[in-house]
């Protein structure tokens, strides 16, 4: 991959941690509609495409039905955002979605194609904000990836808790599974090699799909739908899985038999983006300066743990939520470098697209 740029931790990576740790210290196919009459009469509508399951839920509860009351506009939300379904939607002119739920390496990959609205900055504290707004994205929480499985089926012992025991098979035999994308993946795979977080970056791709290569025959399923990287373990489609915090911990706390590790984590930002062309682009642009509120980051991390983008939200959470917060500044997880993924994301997919079919 000699086309790769080599690029360090960005600033914005620095500013956060040192922000947020501490703050920590101190303190699918078919849409569901959430509507009304009135609400559609009063204060017309929107489309949020965002992630499915126990995530959807929660996004519902804390920010689109408290949006839809205070504003009274109609949201219909769409599972599973796809930037390839949105640049269809943009090149032909027929765009239906209005904001995009964004994984860092998403976000960044939209911005380089144009695909984001600028943002209207006085609709927004800044001063708030853990990073400020960049790329037309807004910082909305950082996401916590990691290993889960069934402690009634693997008791200690028995289960990888890092990514260096996640490839070892030999050790920990069963089956796994993996985001349908080279970003976290990656992250996870030269971990596993060995190499250390503070020099993960320039990742080394040639290394990444040789450490994947080792372990492929063991991945049952290359996930697209997020609700699927826990569904797949209860089920018992696959032994051990690499999920989210978010994920865990509501199904923890719904009486589910699984657990989490927080002993190595991929951790990322999760942004909001308003759509290049949005039909309903007033309306979006409401819509995240609401999401960005601390009392609806709050509410949210409450059902869902993670990091908030709003630096006031960690001191109204709850010091069960806050127990979800990763350590940033731990020797053995790595916040996702967004400039990279930023040079890099479509030559890599294409190539990791391309290896996974083989």
């Amino acid at each position: 991959m000699s086309k790769l740029r080599k690029e360090g931790v960005s600033t914005g990576r620095r500013q956060f941690v040192s922000g947020v740790s501490s703050i920590a210290i101190a303190a699918a196919a078919a849409p569901a509609i959430l509507t009304s009459k009135k609400a559609h009469a009063a204060g017309g509508q929107m489309t949020l495409v965002s992630w499915g399951g126990a995530y959807r839920q929660a996004v519902e509860e804390s920010v689109v039905k408290p949006f839809m009351k205070e504003t009274g506009v109609q949201v219909t939300i769409i599972d599973t955002p796809d930037l390839a379904k949105l640049k269809a939607q943009i090149q032909t002119n027929n765009v239906q979605w209005d904001v995009f739920d964004a994984p860092n390496a998403l976000g960044v990959a939209g911005a380089n194609a144009g695909f984001w609205e600028p943002l209207d900055l006085a609709m927004f504290d800044r001063g708030d904000l853990v990073i400020d707004i960049k790329n037309n994205l807004l910082p909305w929480y950082v996401f916590v990836g990691g290993i889960a499985w069934d402690p009634a089926k693997y008791p200690a012992g028995k289960h990888p808790r890092n990514f260096r025991e996640y490839f070892d098979v030999k050790a920990f035999p069963g089956r796994r599974t993996f985001r349908n994308r080279p970003s976290e993946t990656f992250e996870a795979a030269l971990l596993a090699d060995g190499v250390s977080p503070k020099h993960l970056y320039p990742l080394d791709v040639d290394r990444a799909f040789r450490v994947l290569e080792r372990i492929k025959p063991n991945v049952v399923k290359w996930i697209d739908q997020t609700p699927q990287t826990l569904t797949l373990l209860q089920t018992g489609e696959t032994d051990f899985s690499y999920t989210y915090a978010s994920r865990v911990k509501p199904a923890k706390a719904s009486g589910q038999s699984v657990d989490f590790s927080f002993e190595q984590t991929v951790n990322g930002f999760e942004y909001l983006a308003v759509v290049k062309n949005a039909p309903n682009k007033a309306n979006a642009m409401k819509f995240l300066a609401f999401a960005a509120r601390p009392d609806r980051q709050a509410a949210f991390m409450e059902l869902i743990g993670n990091t908030p983008g709003s630096k006031k939200a960690l001191t109204l959470m709850s010091p069960e939520s806050r127990k979800w917060i990763p350590d940033l500044q731990s020797e053995n997880s790595v916040l996702m470098d967004d400039s990279w993924w930023a040079k890099n994301f479509d030559e890599v997919t294409r190539r990791f697209k391309e290896w996974t079919m083989s």
